[in-house]
């Protein structure tokens, strides 16, 4: 498939800070790629950059084989965003929300009110059109944010962690939607700190981490780089001290990197049973109790353990 975007050396700085340091990639036509990294790492800000509303620093990008910075309206016809702020007026219904969207895409008449019933269709929310925005959960909110970047038919929809703080459930209909628009021909770009929703939706993935893609590709690729290790999750006491138990494991046999996540120790081994006794056996000599733990099979979490030494959900 041809590449609808590619990416070529996207920065931006303010002042002495560097958000994004010189990023590149691309995107194919028909496929889900994924932005994965922890909160700051430049994900919205790349976001911001390829939508338009930021001019880089320097580097470009080409979106439907128009530059961001030398054609930037053009760029806005073959785009939808979804961005992490919920832009919707709450004293509005859902369909008049649509419809207020709508006319500021340019669309009017039959044709918009057409489109408006396609959208709430397509966000499940066709029974709730008609109530207020300030009545609705935060999952339904979040689904009328993408209705509004589905209105004008985009080719490509960039979408900017639309499940932070929102319910289990709706969070599940989010990602159940984004799997329906792709089958049905839409190329997103998903930004997320959440490995599984990468691992569930992506064809291919970019690690980005403190404004730099330091890994790129499908899951088997990513997963090959830290070749057959094993992830051991041990999660022990809110009084415990997991600094002094990652620490203290470090230096047992077989364990390759230890770090710290709230009151969880993440541990990369080749083989997470051959460690067992030697973990327990650190916790024991410090009095540290270790309630449960879980044994993780190679994953995007792993990969980036691996590759900066620290947990992704920091």
């Amino acid at each position: 498939m041809p590449n609808i975007l590619e990416v070529q050396n996207l920065a931006k700085s303010y002042d002495n800070f560097t958000a994004v340091k010189g990023i590149s990639f691309d995107i194919k036509e028909g496929e889900i790629f994924s932005l994965l990294g922890p909160n700051g790492a430049g994900k919205t800000t790349t976001i911001s950059m390829l939508s338009t509303l930021y001019t880089p620093t320097s580097g470009d990008a080409v979106i439907g084989g128009h530059s961001i910075t030398k054609d930037p309206m053009a760029v806005k016809q073959v785009i939808g965003v979804v961005p992490q702020e919920i832009a919707l007026y709450e004293d509005l219904t859902a369909r008049e929300n649509l419809v207020f969207w709508g006319q500021m895409y340019g669309l009017g008449g039959k044709s918009l009110n057409s489109r408006v019933d396609e959208v709430l269709e397509q966000i499940g929310l066709t029974d709730k059109a008609k109530n207020r925005v300030k009545t609705y959960s935060g999952g339904m909110k979040r689904r009328v944010n993408i209705g509004v970047g589905l209105l004008h038919k985009p080719r490509l929809l960039f979408m900017d962690e639309p499940t932070v703080g929102i319910d289990p459930q709706s969070r599940r209909a989010i990602l159940d939607t984004v799997k329906d628009l792709n089958k049905h021909g839409m190329t997103v770009l998903y930004t997320t700190h959440y490995m599984e929703e990468a691992a569930e939706l992506s064809n291919r993935v970019g690690i980005i981490d403190h404004g730099e893609l330091i890994a790129l590709g499908t899951q088997d690729e990513l997963t090959k780089q830290v070749g057959q290790a094993e992830t051991l999750i041990l999660h022990i006491g809110e009084n415990e001290d997991p600094d002094a138990l990652a620490k203290a494991v470090s230096s047992v046999e077989g364990v390759q990197k230890a770090d710290v996540t709230n009151n969880e120790v993440s541990i990369i081994t080749s083989d997470a049973k051959d460690i067992l006794a030697g973990v327990v056996g650190k916790a024991n000599e410090r009095g540290i109790k270790i309630r449960s733990m879980d044994i993780r099979e190679p994953n995007l979490e792993a990969v980036f353990l691996h590759l900066t030494g620290r947990a992704l959900r920091d």
